[in-house]
């Protein structure tokens, strides 16, 4: 009798440590599972909609509010203007994953206001330094909290509108 229930209790252990090695943290299930939404690029940005979120002592960041959307797959999505004190202005749809730290590159505004798609498809880590700031600006500031999404576009938007930064050219 001794013997079949230690080994039963021996069968019992070793399912439970067997079984505990084979499951998925939950996190990387969800990782697992995401896929990401199909791109729909929006229309050339409007200079009325452009919202300044961020200056560098050269560099105006702005967002097109009109762009600004929450993906199916929880991305946040956008236009990006950046205008530099020359008056050179860079345009790019992009998204940011408040889940991962995360931006991507989708596609880049051509000045008649069509769209020319990014090579480079990954989504990349964040960066916060002063170079490239503007994405941790946005993630840490206006559309994110933390690791999830900073409510709905409405509220992004007068986060946006809200800041610091007065809404005029350089």
């Amino acid at each position: 009798m001794k013997s079949s229930r230690f080994s039963v209790i021996r069968c019992a252990l070793l399912a439970a440590v067997f079984g505990a090695a084979l499951q998925i943290p939950a996190q990387a299930e969800d990782e697992k599972e995401w896929t990401e939404a199909a791109l729909q690029l929006p229309a050339a940005p409007a200079a009325d909609a452009l919202l300044t979120f961020h200056q560098t002592g050269t560099i105006q960041f702005q967002i097109d509010a009109n762009s600004l959307s929450i993906a199916p797959d929880g991305t946040i999505r956008y236009t990006l203007v950046a205008t530099s004190a020359a008056g050179a202005r860079n345009v790019s749809y992009e998204g940011l994953r408040c889940s991962t730290y995360e931006k991507k590159l989708f596609a880049f505004g051509r000045p008649d206001g069509s769209w020319s798609n990014a090579r480079r498809a990954d989504w990349t880590r964040i960066s916060q330094t002063d170079a490239n700031k503007q994405h941790h600006v946005l993630y840490t500031e206006f559309l994110c909290d933390g690791n999830t999404i900073a409510g709905k576009v409405p509220d992004m938007i007068q986060r946006l509108k809200g800041q610091r930064y007065p809404q005029k050219k350089i």
